[in-house]
């Protein structure tokens, strides 16, 4: 098989073009296009698309390594970028991020029921990030675990640390966190730490802790007039969650600013439910219909919302 995940490739009878995202086997090949969709294809009826770079993909040189102040030294600071593709969001490219100040010598292997197999070896050079594995964001349950292996290497006279190796089986709570700027990539994406950051204890707060008041008084911010409660507002990892979780997730952030609102003294809230099938709308108005602090709850207004949102007056 000429072709691997993450490859971009053009239609030779077609006018269309995509990432490889999945190896059926010897002959065939998945390809998705900007349009999300997979589409099963002969390796022979399509062709490599050369020049294209996902961001990031391409990486500095390994070349003479500028002397660096002891002081100034990085010794910890190895991260996974996982970034959404610009022109395919449903496939996801994974980026080795070296913000130290070694030469990484580095190794990825993937294992899956116990067939193994090398997927990139290169040298990182300092303060540099390179694109290691592309896959579908849809199949993480089919993933296989990830294995790094890394030498650190250095020509000045800095004892490097003992060799790196680290075990990734992703699931998908790990992507349920915001995106966040990756270091030295000009992208946001998911940041996995690979090596552990050393601890530093600062003697002040340690003793502050031992004299702190188990009892802290809880701060509730001052909320928005109108809450949106659409499951994608609320968490970026809404396609990997269950209905019943959804609904808890956005129970849970109704509670949380409704009690905000009465802290607060709001005179009134409006919550965006959507039409949908009405459960989150029941749930919230037999909710409303019980709180003490509650002094009536109507549909919002319709030339707006239509019938997906309710608008709380409170006494």
């Amino acid at each position: 098989m000429k072709y691997k995940l993450g490859d971009f490739v053009r239609f030779v009878d077609e006018k269309m073009e995509g990432f490889v995202t999945r190896i059926i086997d010897d002959q065939m090949i998945g390809v998705t296009g900007e349009d999300e969709f997979e589409i099963p294809v002969l390796a022979s009826k399509v062709t490599s698309v050369h020049g294209y770079e996902p961001a990031g993909a391409k990486k500095a040189a390994v070349d003479n390594e500028a002397p660096v102040l002891a002081g100034e030294f990085e010794k910890k600071g190895i991260y996974l970028g996982v970034v959404a593709d610009t022109k395919a969001n449903s496939v996801v490219h994974f980026h080795l991020v070296n913000t130290t100040s070694f030469t990484l010598l580095a190794a990825l292997t993937t294992e899956k029921q116990q067939v193994f197999k090398g997927e990139f070896a290169e040298a990182v050079s300092p303060g540099s990030v390179v694109k290691i594995y592309s896959a579908q964001l849809a199949d993480l349950q089919l993933w296989p675990t990830f294995i790094f292996n890394v030498v650190y290497s250095t020509k000045q006279n800095i004892e490097p640390p003992a060799p790196l190796v680290a075990r990734e089986k992703f699931k998908a709570k790990d992507f349920s966190t915001s995106k966040k700027q990756i270091p030295l990539l000009k992208d946001t994406g998911w940041l996995i730490r690979l090596d552990e950051p050393e601890m530093v204890i600062d003697a002040q707060k340690l003793k502050e802790s031992f004299f702190k008041s188990p009892e802290e008084k809880v701060v509730l911010d001052k909320p928005s007039n109108e809450i949106d409660l659409h499951i994608e507002k609320l968490r970026d990892d809404y396609q990997f969650l269950q209905n019943s979780e959804m609904l808890n997730i956005q129970l849970a952030h109704f509670h949380k600013t409704l009690d905000a609102a009465i802290v607060h003294q709001l005179p009134d809230m409006v919550f965006i439910h959507g039409a949908g099938n009405g459960v989150l709308r029941n749930e919230l108005h037999k909710a409303l219909g019980k709180h003490p602090k509650v002094q009536t709850f109507m549909d919002a207004r319709k030339e707006k919302f239509g019938y997906g949102a309710t608008k709380v007056i409170f006494k």
